[in-house]
């Protein structure tokens, strides 16, 4: 099973979003990460056929000779539904869609909306439900008909944090199997399940590595700092903050610098969301 991206470029006017893109990834999950405007939102409009790139192009293949419009399972940043269905109603009529046919329809219906956690809201008007609830819904149908490659575009907003780590879950189990593409803001998620991250900024790769290859790349760029709290909105202002924590006697405030910020400094281990603050400023 492989996805290959080859050259894709793909302007607005003059305004190239993406520049010769590409990019090879297997089964696993894959976390996608780049501040606004970086070009996720239109790679993932090609890969799923939305947007035609201006050149190159994108190939996947797999052991069921299926093109990627019949393997895709995708979740949209913004989906809708139709408020009359049932959530039942609506996984049977994105199978139908799918032209996915299981031999019994009502179990594979029923297992979807288990692996969710709405295995008792089957029969309840989708109208009647919560953000989150809506966006588990997004997630099932997703699912549907064994894709080999699944993108989920912000998949985790709406959730709390049990439904988040619920999710993490699924999308863990679905790796061994499928290639997972899971762009977000929520770095965490990335951090605990992600196989390799691939960073993307002005429309180029910048990074497809295993986290401890990207975190590896700013070692000794983090430092650890503690402090009053007078101190700190001066440092905000001419320093790059990923993080303040209180602490009995202070702050400690996480700074990410080439070279050491101040002299009772020390260096840190490097983690994900150090990594997007050196490389994009803010995400």
């Amino acid at each position: 099973m492989r996805l290959e991206i080859d050259g894709i470029t793909k302007s607005y006017g003059k305004n190239t979003v993406l520049n010769s893109f590409s990019l090879s990834v297997g089964c696993g999950v894959y976390g996608l990460l780049g501040p606004n405007g970086a070009g996720k939102s239109t790679l993932i409009g090609i890969i799923t056929g939305l947007i035609a790139p201006d050149s190159g192009h994108v190939k996947y293949t797999d052991s069921k000779g299926r093109s990627i419009s019949e393997a895709l399972g995708f979740l949209p940043q913004y989906q809708s539904f139709y408020g009359n269905f049932t959530a039942r109603e609506m996984l049977i009529y994105m199978a139908e869609l799918k032209n996915y046919h299981p031999s019994n329809v009502n179990d594979y219906v029923y297992d979807l909306l288990e692996s969710v956690n709405l295995q008792d809201c089957g029969k309840k008007k989708i109208r009647t439900f919560s953000g989150g609830m809506k966006q588990r819904l997004g997630i099932a149908q997703a699912l549907i008909g064994d894709p080999g490659i699944v993108i989920f575009d912000e998949p985790t907003a709406g959730l709390d944090p049990k439904e988040r780590i619920r999710f993490r879950n699924i999308i863990s189990s679905l790796g061994k199997e499928k290639i997972v593409i899971l762009a977000t803001h929520i770095v965490t998620d990335i951090a605990y399940i992600a196989k390799e991250v691939i960073l993307i900024n002005k429309g180029k790769l910048l990074f497809k590595a295993p986290q401890n290859e990207i975190t590896e790349s700013i070692k000794g760029k983090v430092w650890v700092i503690r402090c009053s709290g007078e101190e700190i909105t001066k440092m905000m202002s001419e320093y790059r903050i990923s993080n303040i924590a209180a602490e009995e006697n202070g702050f400690s405030v996480r700074i990410i610098s080439e070279e050491k910020p101040f002299e009772n400094a020390v260096n840190a281990a490097p983690t994900l969301d150090d990594v997007c603050l050196y490389y994009f400023g803010e995400m």
